[in-house]
């Protein structure tokens, strides 16, 4: 059972990965499942992939699709709203770390 508390938890702070590097460059998307690996989420594509198309149905990522060494990507970034929503997060993360570590 903590198994899925945790992932529901760490599913959100995936969210705000997501957003951060939207932000810093459009990404596809198994790029960012290496990302992700890189700190210590364990995620497949058949979860990432809903995930980003959420996103972008909330108009908070689009996507464009680049052909690349002969591969057709879809890139991934920010669009203003969304750079309001992780605004917001990094705030509310702000307040919620300072809380908890202290």
């Amino acid at each position: 059972m903590e198994n899925k508390i945790l992932r529901k938890l760490f599913l959100a702070f995936m969210r705000v990965h997501i957003l951060y590097h939207a932000k810093k460059e459009p990404f596809f998307g198994l790029w960012m499942i290496e990302e992700l690996k890189s700190h210590g989420y364990n995620i497949s594509s058949g979860t990432l992939y809903p995930i980003l198309h959420s996103m972008e149905s909330d108009g908070i990522l689009n996507s464009e699709e680049k052909t690349v060494e002969g591969k057709v990507r879809k890139y991934y970034s920010l669009t203003a709203k969304g750079e309001e929503v992780l605004k917001e997060v990094k705030a509310k993360t702000r307040e919620l770390s300072d809380e908890i570590m202290n």
